[in-house]
Formats: structure tokens, sequence, C-alpha cells
């Protein structure tokens, strides 16, 4: 699958067990328009669709976004981390030539994982709804302030705090101060 976008992924895996796109929307509770949006124009959601439709797919996350499969342990060298995908960009712009929330894959060549690390771009302007999906996350600031809005409360974190939170309660993050922010995240979905 290394060679095959997200979309491309999520097409194979539906096809491999049957699942046609309303069938994968209502496994998922994510509409079929993003579906359809998602396999048919690239588009990249958030990571809470994402999670949804591997769920709905009954794969894990990084089923749809590895490039490789490894057993042992996965050292990532600086030099070798690239984004993997590019989210929360305000409605109507494109990708190119706008931020939103650039996601850098940590263990993209591991098999079988659990955990999904990543280190977070969050650019100023970067935009999203609250999003709730199975798991757990943890998020540590390693340059900024982020606000992180969970349920109705709104916490700032500075660089060097952490929050430990259960995804299912409805969150996001943005940058507190209208300047960019890098956290570590590390999303954990049950099997």
């Amino acid at each position: 699958m290394a060679s095959h976008s997200l979309g491309e992924r999520i097409t194979e895996i539906r096809k491999t067990y049957s699942i046609s796109r309303e069938d994968l929307s209502e496994r998922s509770g994510v509409s079929a328009d993003l579906v359809a949006r998602i396999e048919d124009d690239g588009h990249i959601p958030d990571l809470a669709p994402l999670i949804k439709i591997a769920r709905g797919l009954g794969v894990r996350l990084g089923t749809l976004l590895d490039d490789h499969d490894k057993l042992g342990p996965v050292i990532c060298r600086t030099e070798d981390t690239s984004s993997r995908f590019k989210t929360g960009l305000p409605e109507g712009v494109a990708a190119t030539g706008h931020h939103g929330m650039a996601f850098y894959a940590l263990a993209a060549d591991k098999s079988s994982r659990h955990m999904e690390p990543f280190i977070v771009a969050i650019e100023a302007d970067a935009q999203q709804d609250k999003s709730t999906h199975e798991g757990e996350e943890f998020i540590h600031v390693m340059e900024g302030t982020l606000t992180l809005e969970y349920g109705m409360d709104k916490e700032f974190l500075k660089t060097g705090d952490s929050v430990y939170y259960d995804s299912i309660v409805p969150h996001r993050v943005y940058s507190a101060d209208n300047n960019p922010v890098k956290i570590l995240a590390v999303v954990y979905t049950p099997v």
C-alpha cells in the first residue's frame, strides 16, 4: 500500500472486505459524502473522521496511514520525518499556500501498533471543529501556547505542559496567542 493515497487505501480496504460507501458511512458515522470526497477528491479530513473510518473498516488508524510494516522497534530519525497529512485549514482554502495543522508521524513503519505518535505543527490560523472519537490522547507542548477546548472547559497550556484526556469528550486544540505551536501528540485507539 506504500504508493497509495489515503483515499486509495480506504477504497482498497473497502473493496477487499466488500463494504460499500453507504455501509462504511453507516458503520463509521461519517457521511457518505465525506467518504466520497476522501476517496475521489483526495480530501484529507481531521483526525476524528479518520479514526471513525478505520473503526468502520475494522482496521487500525495506522493501516490507513502506513507506508511500511515493521515488527521490531522503529526508530524515526529527524531527517526522515515528513508531514503525513495536513488538516485544520479554514473552509474553502486549499492546502497549497496556506497552513493548518501538519501531522508528522513518528511510528509510521511500526506494524500492529495501537498508539499513533505525531509531532503536530499548528499554525496560528489553523481551524478545526471539536471532534470526538474512541480512545485517549496525550499532548505535550513543545513550543508555544496551546488552547485546549475539552467539553465545556477551556485550558491554556504553555511550553512544557502536558495533558492526557479521553477522546470521547468533544475537544479541539489551537494556538492560544496567534503564534505557531508545536506539540507531541499520542493518540491511542482501542482494538
